[in-house]
């Protein structure tokens, strides 16, 4: 009976302790804060959040959505945290009327001064805005005179007409956090859906219904202490995936004029769209594009070839703006006329096309890598921001996408790969995987000879194929000089004509010639140096040590193949040589090979790694650091050359 009482007890202490926690205060500023030299919770952190505040309510007079942020942050290397000396605060308008308005915006940077406060405000005059695209506006803040040390406070306010779906606030962040908070409240007459996701369990907690605001009002108040900074780790899509986080969508609302439901399955998403002026009615009906097609195109029987050939035209003659979307942003006749567009306006007019021409062809919306991985379990339009095109044929699925150049049939560009899309049919929505099943191959080919005053020299190609292929031309449109110059970074050697070009059948190909001085270490009548040259990796990209967390990501199958060709100088014959090294995993999905050939005149040195499928759970980790380990001391192995007698 005894230790039943104390039990209830400290049940009952720990219960009052929670109720006594005040939400929505922020404590009082004290010299304290600044006299701080490391975090308590990471003091390897460069910063730390002192206290967040993240409050969103919907007002119940005007209807908007109200967003107060606070934040107070203590700074310890400055030079690590670009990112928070500088406050971006994103507004948005639909430019139909409805928009979202900074209210207020109050920010301080505090420094410590002879042992005393010195406060700096910062000045409006600090603000400059930018127009991130058509919709978006962005104010920027500069924060003054940050030093190591210094205390950043902000608080500002902003209200949005936009209730449907509340924006989703992300609990763990890169850097340690003393205190954060997260509350949500609406008039009960609006009723949200709660959708929490990730590892972390709220120390406060309070969900119930209060007079708020001058009206009955529900309310979800969630709030963390002691919070370590998000860890990442090497392969993964995004790490947004994985971080604890919260996001509200309206449900239903009860007014006088009656019960009305907002949330959707996924067949009321694809109903919604397909009668929507900017998406579905955009692809449905032939429209005018059916003229834009050739009696080429038109007489085709092959749909497969049919479809290549429409895609083959509107990837080449129209020019994405790099904004997604899934809504066509101006229209297909816009986008006939100006010949750019965003992702909706490139993807709408590749299937409205494609059906003109016969074949059979669908949406298929996706949220991008960038946007996170949808929830499936919670239906919801705003979880997507593109589409892609499907065309089925023979039974069989095929995908495009127009808006890289260098995209074809299944090789899409990496954003698009985030596992799940939600297939619009005519009569049906389906949830299905997206999963990129096309090898995407990387060679690396050297063909070398050791001079006589101790340099190598020889020519040196790189080409890509797939999706590797389309990211290095991309890389390599986007500033040529940018892209060659990477080689001389990454391997420190003296490349010289470096020579990029796509091939025809879309593969992606550098060639260039090499010097080097520091390649062979001569020991008395030796010639000791590694036979894959530049080309050797020593790192062990899989070096966690800590147990894995999350799933392993590729984006796509890859294989690298590196491949040497030495020839031997006159006048000397092969000492010792590497040994050869095979592995494999049971299942045949991860494979290494080190291959050493050698014959009087030449040696070749093979080292190729090929990853089977695009991702993988995260029991299969152990495996990579086992073959990378394999991988790393293969590649590590030297030769040598002894001088004849």
């Amino acid at each position: 009976m005894k230790k039943l009482m104390i039990t209830l007890s400290c049940v009952s202490a720990a219960f009052l302790y929670a109720q006594k926690h005040e939400f929505l205060k922020m404590p009082k500023f004290t010299i304290e804060d600044l006299k701080k030299t490391k975090s308590e919770i990471d003091e390897k952190a460069p910063a730390e959040i002192l206290y967040r505040s993240v409050h969103y309510r919907i007002d119940n007079s005007t209807g908007d959505l109200i967003k107060n942020i606070s934040y107070r942050i203590k700074v310890y290397d400055k030079d690590k945290v670009e990112d928070l000396i500088n406050l971006e605060i994103s507004l948005y308008d639909n430019n139909s009327g409805s928009k979202e308005v900074l209210r207020s915006m109050k920010a301080y940077v505090y420094n410590l001064e002879n042992d005393k406060i010195a406060e700096t405000k910062v000045d409006k005059s600090s603000k400059f805005k930018s127009k991130e695209n058509k919709y978006i506006t962005v104010n920027k803040f500069a924060f003054p005179n940050i030093k190591n040390g210094s205390v950043i406070e902000y608080k500002y306010e902003v209200s949005s007409p936009f209730v449907y779906e509340i924006p989703m606030a992300f609990i763990e962040l890169d850097i340690p956090s003393e205190y954060t908070e997260y509350i949500f409240e609406s008039p009960v007459q609006m009723s949200y859906n709660i959708d929490f996701t990730g590892s972390l369990t709220p120390k406060y907690r309070k969900v119930e219904e209060a007079q708020l605001y001058g009206s009955t009002t529900k309310t979800y108040r969630f709030a963390y202490e002691d919070l370590k900074p998000f860890k990442s780790e090497k392969y993964v899509k995004n790490d947004d995936n994985y971080r604890t986080k919260v996001r509200a969508e309206l449900h239903s609302t009860y007014f006088s004029s009656g019960l009305k439901m907002y949330t959707s399955t996924w067949e009321d998403i694809r109903k919604k769209l397909w009668e929507d002026e900017n998406f579905g009615n955009q692809y449905k009906k032939e429209r005018f594009t059916k003229e834009m097609l050739t009696p080429e195109m038109l007489s085709e029987k092959d749909e497969l070839k049919r479809a290549g050939s429409i895609h083959h035209f509107v990837k080449n003659n129209y020019t994405w703006n790099e904004n997604n979307g899934f809504y066509g942003e101006n229209g297909l006749k816009d986008l006939i006329r100006n010949k750019t567009g965003n992702a909706g306006d490139m993807n709408l007019l590749l299937l409205n096309m494609f059906r003109s021409s016969g074949l059979k062809a669908y949406p298929v919306l996706i949220s991008t890598v960038k946007n996170g991985q949808v929830n499936v379990t919670f239906p919801n339009v705003g979880n997507f921001n593109y589409f892609v095109v499907c065309t089925e044929i023979n039974g069989k699925y095929y995908l495009y996408d127009s808006t890289s150049k260098q995209s074809s049939e299944g090789i899409l560009p990496s954003r698009v790969w985030n596992n799940t899309g939600l297939l619009l049919k005519d009569d049906k929505a389906e949830v299905i995987s997206l999963n990129n099943l096309k090898m995407a191959y990387n060679y690396h080919t050297t063909k070398a000879k050791i001079n006589e005053d101790g340099t190598v020299s020889g020519s040196y190609e790189d080409k890509d194929t797939g999706l590797f292929a389309m990211n290095a031309k991309e890389h390599y449109d986007e500033n040529q000089e940018k892209y060659k110059k990477g080689y001389k970074e990454n391997f420190s050697v003296d490349f010289s004509d470096i020579k990029s070009n796509l091939l025809e059948n879309g593969d992606f190909k550098s060639e260039m010639n090499f010097t080097s001085n520091n390649m062979i270490d001569n020991v008395g009548k030796k010639k000791i140096f590694n036979p894959l040259l530049f080309l050797h990796s020593s790192k062990n990209d899989f070096d966690q040590t800590e147990e894995r967390k999350y799933m392993i990501d590729f984006i796509s199958p890859i294989s690298k193949i590196k491949t040497v060709e030495i020839e031997i100088p006159e006048g000397y014959e092969i000492g010792d040589l590497p040994k050869s090294k095979k592995i494999v995993t049971n299942d045949k999905e991860i494979s290494y090979s080190y291959l050493v050939e050698k014959t009087d005149k030449k040696v070749i040195v093979t080292s190729q790694y090929k990853i089977a499928s695009a991702d993988y759970p995260k029991e299969y980790y152990p495996a990579f650091k086992q073959i990378w380990k394999v991988i790393s001391d293969s590649e590590s192995q030297v030769m040598s050359l002894i001088k004849k007698q």
